[in-house]
């Protein structure tokens, strides 16, 4: 595909002529799926918006594998360094963000491909938008200085009363549906049946999994950030960031800022973190294969030789009619 032809070859609209079709590559954590998408972002002229509910703080970056300043330059991105570390965001508001990165990328004549693994974060952009009913504000900020303490277990605990659709959910989910249970006296889960637009987008997936080397892939890149600084990244966030903050959920912060307390011992930090993440990428599998809709998934191996080949495939089928890659 020539660069000059890069936002012709990219149709906005599928074939119904009103759900406008994007191109999403997700998978579990240190799966490879950021590298594989920078790689298709420069080939095709496209930008790429994270969707990983992480990144969007700033000052988190290696414990985030948030892309560095030369793959930035390298390709557009959206999504990144966009919250204060103490701001919430949930994913009814990143989807609304994601429609105005959306329209940046395209009236830059480039082409956005969604790259990240907030399974909710794609559903917001994908399903009916969830319209929230008006919350108190101290009364939400009373509730969550006493939800913010609580180890996720024991909100996981809480949600299987209030919520149960929800309790097998991550941290900031859990939360969320504990808060708006409280406050509302209704379970999130039904409000999101009931309280629900229309949505505007069809994803097309490309999910990326190198299946069981993922384990030691995640071993590798703790390691590798560890090596890039990311103790000393910990070290100067706990200095001006609070203890409370949402962006400490993040996988491996509270390890190592239990290690920088003197709680645990650095080797112990490290497989804990070690082992927290492959949970999380588990959980993420688990997302990945029960919610999206198969119709719309291909997966694809990142060490597989033929990955490239199936990639330029997906792409093809996602924008068809389109030119070669070549």
């Amino acid at each position: 595909m020539r660069r000059d032809d890069r936002a012709s070859a990219a149709p906005d609209v599928s074939h119904d002529g009103q759900a406008t079709v994007v191109a999403v590559i997700c998978g579990p954590t240190a799966a490879g799926k950021s590298a594989l998408a920078l790689r298709l972002a420069e080939q095709v002229g496209g930008a790429i918006l994270s969707a990983d509910s992480r990144q969007i703080y700033r000052g988190f970056d290696l414990g985030t594998a948030k892309p560095s300043a030369d793959e930035q330059a390298r390709v557009p991105h959206f999504g990144i360094d966009v919250a204060e570390p103490g701001e919430r965001w949930s994913a009814a508001r990143w989807a609304g963000a994601a429609e105005g990165w959306m329209a940046v990328a395209r009236a830059d004549g480039r082409v956005p491909i969604v790259v990240g693994g907030t399974g909710f974060y794609l559903r917001a952009l994908a399903a009916p938008l969830f319209e929230e009913p008006p919350l108190d504000p101290e009364r939400r900020r009373a509730l969550q200085a006493e939800l913010d303490v609580l180890p996720t277990e024991e909100l996981r605990r809480w949600t299987e009363r209030l919520d149960p659709p929800r309790a097998h959910l991550g941290r900031a989910q859990l939360l969320r549906a504990v808060e708006m249970a409280l406050l509302t006296g209704r379970r999130l889960s039904d409000l999101h049946a009931v309280r629900a637009r229309p949505s505007r987008h069809r994803l097309r997936y490309l999910v990326v999994d190198p299946g069981p080397p993922l384990t030691e892939r995640i071993a590798r890149r703790v390691r590798a950030m560890l090596d890039a600084g990311w103790l000393d990244e910990v070290r100067a966030l706990t200095a001006r960031v609070p203890a409370g903050a949402p962006a400490w959920q993040g996988t491996g912060y509270a390890e190592l800022r239990r290690h920088l307390a003197g709680e645990l011992a650095l080797g112990d930090a490290v497989e804990l973190t070690i082992i927290d993440t492959r949970q999380y990428a588990k959980r993420q599998r688990t997302w990945f294969r029960h919610q999206l809709p198969p119709a719309d998934v291909v997966r694809v191996n990142p060490d597989d030789p033929r990955c490239d080949a199936m990639v330029e495939a997906w792409w093809r089928s996602v924008h068809a009619p389109a030119e070669d890659l070549a």
